[in-house]
Formats: structure tokens, sequence, C-alpha cells
């Protein structure tokens, strides 16, 4: 099953500011979700439900999985 991947508005404008070779990093790592929402070393993040969040290098992607979409926050 492939995920749609959908940014908020809040992390649009965040990722946009970052250098480019920061998104880059990012961007290859957000685009991996689409296949697999919950890779390993992904934690699940207490209280909230769907709601996950992975390391790269410093920075943290905190995103939801909703059936068939991926919201990245």
């Amino acid at each position: 099953m492939l995920y749609q991947i959908e940014f908020s508005r809040q992390a649009d404008r965040q990722f946009r500011n970052l250098p480019s070779q920061i998104q880059q990093r990012l961007k290859s790592r957000i685009d991996s979700l689409a296949t697999t929402p919950r890779p390993h070393g992904s934690e699940k993040l207490s209280g909230v439900d769907q709601l996950y969040r992975i390391r790269v290098g410093d920075y943290r992607i905190v995103y939801a999985v909703e059936d068939n979409r991926c919201l990245s926050l």
C-alpha cells in the first residue's frame, strides 16, 4: 500500500526555511514513509493516537498515519 504524504502549512514553511542539504536528507526520509509509515526506529508518541516521530540527524519528523495518508506535522 502506498501512503499519500501531506504537509501541514507550518511543516511546509519550516521545511522551506532549512538549508537545501538538510531538506534533501529529510525529503528522502519523508518519501520513504509513503511505503513504510512505521519504519524501524520510529517512536509512537504517548498520549496521542496515530502520532509518530523519527530522527534524521539533529532533526525530528513528527507525523500522523491515517488510513491511506501520512501527514508531516
